[in-house]
């Protein structure tokens, strides 16, 4: 039962970083303990004693019932701004080398405020990652007025190395909470690649497929991806990476190289684009929350617990 309340104790503490109440079958999908009976009975004990709160259908760590309407609200504007991330995602998967387009961040939990970046997760061709990127970026640029509103392109990996290489709580929550728009195969495969990340959320089924959408590839597209194959576009492909590395260093001089390579994470398979670390500071805050809660109750640790 300790683990039981732990596992409880801990979904909640993950989603209070975000102010983001959640309900009962919420909980049990985000639980690190896999459910074989009904949970009621520790969520009531955990009440009781002033662990954790319940706001109607929802539970939280906090005694703020505000967060129930901010999320309810949040979850409206995520719906309706679905509808537009699904248009960008098909503007998106028509790019050459484009071959799989996924929305990750804060509407793939279904939630947005109004002025909320939309992020996506793209998959490429591999060899071609970096000229893929440099075309997105230069129609966000040029197009969109540099606007990421609709068009946050921030996690670029190739067909090829499927794997995420940071495997933490942070990660392993993006990962189950991937919504496919296209590339269904491609978003099969790393599903079975990052099998890793369901060993954090056993409960948590892997995402349904509902907005997916099948295209042809469009004549410009086999265009592009002709007039850039062979030697020629590889080469391409590295002064695109080159460019684009040069440009964040001078952009972030004062950057750690250990923080450089975490956060704007440059390989030939993949590109990520997440200067803020926020990564890091959600994790220190769930080692922070946990080591209260684990003194509290005693719960016996065996060496330092990382996230």
């Amino acid at each position: 039962m300790v683990n039981v309340r732990r596992s409880i104790y801990k979904a909640l503490t993950y989603f209070q970083i975000f102010r983001y109440p959640l309900t009962k079958d919420e909980l049990i999908r985000f639980m690190d303990t896999e459910v074989k009976q009904d949970i009621q009975s520790s969520l009531d004990e955990l009440c009781s004693q002033g662990c954790i709160y319940r706001h109607g259908d929802y539970f939280a760590t906090v005694s703020d019932a505000t967060q129930v309407e901010r999320r309810e609200l949040g979850n409206k504007v995520a719906k309706a701004k679905m509808k537009r991330a699904i248009w960008m995602a098909k503007l998106i998967s028509k790019f050459p080398f484009v071959r799989a387009v996924m929305v990750s961040g804060s509407l793939s939990k279904g939630y947005m405020e109004q002025d909320s970046d939309v992020d996506y997760f793209i998959m490429t061709k591999p060899g071609r990652l970096w000229v893929a990127r440099t075309l997105l970026i230069l129609f966000k640029k040029v197009c969109l007025l540099n606007s990421r509103k609709y068009f946050c392109v921030n996690y670029f990996i190739d067909e090829e190395n499927l794997v995420i290489e940071e495997q933490n709580l942070f990660t392993a929550t993006e990962m189950v909470t991937l919504i496919p728009l296209f590339g269904r195969k491609q978003y099969d495969d790393l599903v079975v690649a990052n099998s890793w990340a369901w060993k954090y959320y056993p409960n948590h089924p892997a995402q349904e497929t509902n907005y997916m959408f099948i295209h042809r590839f469009s004549p410009l597209k086999r265009l592009g991806e002709w007039l850039l194959a062979g030697n020629w576009g590889g080469k391409l492909d590295a002064f695109c990476m080159r460019k684009t590395v040069g440009h964040w260093k001078s952009k972030f001089p004062d950057m750690k190289t250990e923080t450089f390579d975490l956060t704007l994470k440059s390989r030939p398979y993949v590109s990520k684009h997440h200067p803020q670390n926020f990564q890091k500071r959600v994790l220190d805050r769930m080692q922070e929350g946990m080591s209260e809660f684990d003194a509290q109750y005693a719960v016996p640790r065996f060496g330092s617990q990382k996230f």
